[in-house]
């Protein structure tokens, strides 16, 4: 097993990626920061991951979290409740699915690098 990320680093690092997606949003137009918040959007998937299993590896962590946006994204097709679309969105957009693979790729890679310079 690999050795956790403290609770409160990673409850701290959703809430900036929280804070980083509003502001591309805010900032911006077209389609970056959709693409960035989707990204965002996986990365904020992957520290829920790490909260409720800090010791997850950081492959499991970025499949859970990367297989989780895909099946929210394909779960569009099907409908989605009107309630539910400000959080899991309502149009099933497939450029999507590449940019939650990113996400949860720049989470592995933050993940295994920190791991990696944490003293044992």
């Amino acid at each position: 097993m690999s050795r956790p990320l403290p609770r409160l680093l990673t409850a701290l690092s959703i809430a900036a990626i929280v804070a980083c997606g509003l502001i591309v949003r805010a900032l911006w137009d077209g389609p970056a920061p959709k693409f960035a918040g989707d990204a965002l959007y996986t990365a904020a998937i992957y520290g829920v991951v790490l909260l409720v299993r800090p010791a997850a590896r950081p492959w499991a962590a970025a499949a859970v979290s990367g297989g989780l946006s895909w099946a929210i994204e394909f779960a569009q097709l099907g409908g989605i409740p009107e309630v539910l679309w400000p959080l899991l969105g309502s149009t099933f957009h497939p450029p999507d699915l590449l940019w939650y693979a990113v996400g949860a790729a720049a989470c592995l890679i933050a993940h295994t690098l920190w791991l990696r310079r944490a003293p044992h």
